[in-house]
C-alpha cells in the first residue's frame, strides 16, 4: 500500500512545495500559540489551572 502512494506521488510534480506549507502551518501556529500564551496574566492561569478542582461547575445531576 505504501509502494503504491509513493510511486503515484511521485508522478506528481511540484510535491515538494506541500512539506514545505505545512511545516510553515505547523510553525505558525506553535508561535502564535507560544505568544498567547506567554501573554496571557497569571490570574488567568491559575483560575484555568483550577477549573477541574472548582465544585461549583461540576454537573452533579449526572
Amino acid at each position: 500500500m505504501f509502494k503504491f502512494i509513493k510511486q503515484y506521488a511521485e508522478t506528481i510534480n511540484s510535491i515538494e512545495i506541500y512539506p514545505i506549507i505545512s511545516l510553515f502551518i505547523f510553525l505558525v501556529f506553535f508561535i502564535v500559540l507560544l505568544v498567547w500564551v506567554k501573554k496571557m496574566r497569571k490570574d488567568d492561569v491559575s483560575e484555568m489551572a483550577n477549573l477541574p478542582l472548582n465544585e461549583a461547575n461540576t454537573n452533579s445531576t449526572l
